[in-house]
């Protein structure tokens, strides 16, 4: 029980895949010893066969172990028949799943038809939330579970008697208000809103039960993963994971996002399923998440890592590491980019192109600010030998291996470290789990209060940009969401990835991450047959238009669903309800109702002048 009481995982500084139940899902069963699936959802009208069917081929031939289709009413319930028989026709028997919200009729029909019916907590049976505040005494709350309980039984005895498996997908964009009331719009209420359903799949002896938790903010939805995991496996529950960002986005937002959210519990172990969610084409999330698994399988067999485990951080609540303001760095200054010029001078890259702008530059053995004021980079031996160092300003340039090594040759160096104004280390990763180690590195600075602000450095020798922002977001992103790190510096080996490029990911790492944003975040999600108008489109256009306020978060909703709630974290929002007409949001608040299409895009512009918020470009 030591680990149940503290931890999340099983091991903090060790890859491993933890266990779950296996659940069967067609003809391919998820979790226990089975590789991590898999899968992506259609974005066609559900009730047009053909146009559904190309899809889901295209989304299968691209590698989808799972593919999920939209039910918005009897008709695409009913037409998931029809579906399914023309893939077997084509000779396809890829599982579908069915993804439902509000209507139990619907997820009674679909599980007919198809492998996996999805239900979402928030609206399944609870109303569709109304963002009010009702107040429950416990005798209450308890009188509505056991309503839930005894709609709820009958349709598990159904999915037994059908052999189809549950998705139990919670969303912070869509908790009820029976729920917000009590818990709040936090983790804790996401994941009681799961656990009170598994309650009752565990009383019936229902396990064929899949669960998954998403946020567009990467934070909430790592520490609420964390969480249910914690608060699952305390009640003896081993139900396999589904992971990802909702709402990701396109291009390489989408990319960085899903990667730091869904690589720092990959990274743990934690997940037997994840979807990419990215405004594009949903066989293009395929390959992504492709590169996202095997990028976890080269952490396998890596070498031991030590570390005080006492000392780790809050897993499940947001809490920036402690240290002292250094120049610009650490105290509560933000995170700095550190752009890595490898053989170039510092001329050679100014002016830089775009807007964002590194605050210091790595150049050989030494730092670089804007204006050329260098600073030396030194090694361990030189800071605890060379008195000539002592009270300049330097960086340390190390790693954990060689750190411990130096460390108990040389054990002054704690003293020295804890004495020091105007040092900051420059810190590194050779093992195969970098994500582990660092982490390691950085419980170890706790144990012994050591402030020193922290620049995490990563070199890679990558080919294409994509696999680069994949797996460096994967690497670091987790650590950034944890509140470890003080500065970013990338570097790559080659030529075929710029300098712009390389200092854009680094500032896309720290966005994502929520540590430092400096540029406007725009929240989009996938698609789905529910959305009312043309998001690829529709969300470029909002980007070209808007992407100049960098203070706002502005999201683009295909539908309501999931968009007022998943609106929470976001400064204003823009969502189709139907018949080419548009809501706009500030915050959850209903501005402007029913706006023709063609017009909301002015109409919010609009809404953000009429609000103080917007700045000419």
């Amino acid at each position: 029980m030591k680990d149940l009481k503290f931890n999340y995982i099983k091991d903090l500084t060790r890859f491993q895949r933890q266990k779950t139940w296996s659940v069967k899902i067609g003809n391919t069963p998820m979790g226990g010893d089975n590789p991590i699936r898999i899968q992506s959802m259609t974005d066609t009208d559900s009730k047009d066969t053909e146009a559904t069917v190309d899809q889901i081929v295209r989304i299968i031939k691209a590698g989808a172990d799972y593919v999920r289709v939209t039910v918005k009413g009897i008709y695409d319930g009913e037409n998931l028949k029809n579906i399914k028989k023309e893939l077997v026709a084509r000779g396809y028997n890829t599982p579908l799943i069915a993804d439902i919200h509000f209507n139990p009729r619907l997820a009674e029909i679909a599980a007919k038809y198809v492998s996996k019916v999805r239900i979402n907590p928030g609206n399944f049976y609870d109303k569709r939330a109304q963002f009010k505040h009702v107040l429950y005494n416990d005798d209450e709350y308890k009188k509505e579970l056991e309503k839930i309980e005894k709609q709820f039984i009958p349709f598990l005895k159904l999915l037994k008697d059908t052999n189809t498996a549950l998705r139990i997908g919670a969303n912070q964009g869509s908790l009820s208000d029976r729920i917000m009331s009590r818990y709040g719009d936090t983790p804790a209420g996401i994941v009681e809103s799961v656990m009170e359903f598994l309650r009752i799949c565990n009383k019936v002896n229902f396990k064929n039960v899949v669960i998954s938790i998403k946020s567009s903010n990467t934070r909430i939805m790592v520490y609420t993963v964390r969480l249910f995991n914690y608060k699952m496996r305390l009640e003896g529950m081993k139900y396999p994971l589904h992971l990802g960002v909702t709402e990701a986005g396109e291009g390489e937002e989408g990319r960085i996002r899903s990667a730091v959210g869904i690589g720092a519990l990959l990274g743990d172990g934690i997940g037997d399923t994840i979807r990419v969610s990215l405004t594009e084409n949903p066989e293009r999330e395929i390959p992504v998440a492709r590169k996202l698994i095997d990028h976890f399988k080269t952490y396998q067999d890596h070498e031991h890592i030590n570390a005080p485990l006492h000392a780790q951080t809050n897993p499940f609540e947001y809490e920036r590491r402690s240290t002292r303001p250094v120049l610009n760095m650490g105290g509560k200054q933000l995170p700095v980019i550190v752009g890595d010029l490898g053989d170039r001078e510092l001329n050679e890259i100014l002016p830089i192109r775009g807007k964002l702008i590194p605050d210091f530059f790595l150049s050989n053995n030494k730092i670089l600010d804007i204006k050329g004021e260098s600073y030396p980079v030194i090694t361990l031996e030189e800071y605890l030998f060379e008195s000539t160092r002592w009270g300049r300003m330097k960086f340390i340039r190390t790693n954990k291996m060689e750190f411990d090594r130096f460390m108990d040759m040389n054990p002054e160096i704690i003293f020295k470290l804890k004495q020091t104004r105007k040092t900051v280390l420059i810190l590194e990763s050779f093992n195969k789990n970098p994500l582990a180690e660092l982490r390691a590195f950085f419980m170890m600075l706790e144990t012994h209060i050591w402030k020193v602000p922290v620049i995490l450095y990563r070199k890679y020798q990558e080919r294409s940009l994509e696999d680069l922002q994949i797996n460096a977001s994967a690497d670091l992103g987790g650590l950034f969401i944890d509140g470890y790190g003080d500065g970013i510096c990338l570097s790559n080996e080659g030529n075929n990835i710029t300098f712009t490029e390389l200092k854009d990911l680094s500032f896309g790492i720290m966005q994502a991450s929520r540590m430092r944003v400096s540029k406007t975040e725009f929240i989009s999600c996938p698609g789905c047959g529910r959305t009312q108008f043309d998001l690829h489109e529709t969300t470029k256009n909002i980007k070209g238009h808007f992407q100049h306020l960098h203070h706002l978060k502005i999201g683009v909703m295909g539908c309501v669903v999931n968009g007022p709630g998943e609106m929470s974290d976001i400064d204003y929002g823009f969502v189709g309800v139907g018949n080419g007409k548009v809501n706009l949001y500030k915050g959850q608040q209903l501005k402007k109702r029913h706006i023709p299409y063609e017009n909301a895009v002015e109409e919010l512009e609009m809404l953000i002048k009429e609000n103080n918020d917007w700045v000419d470009p």
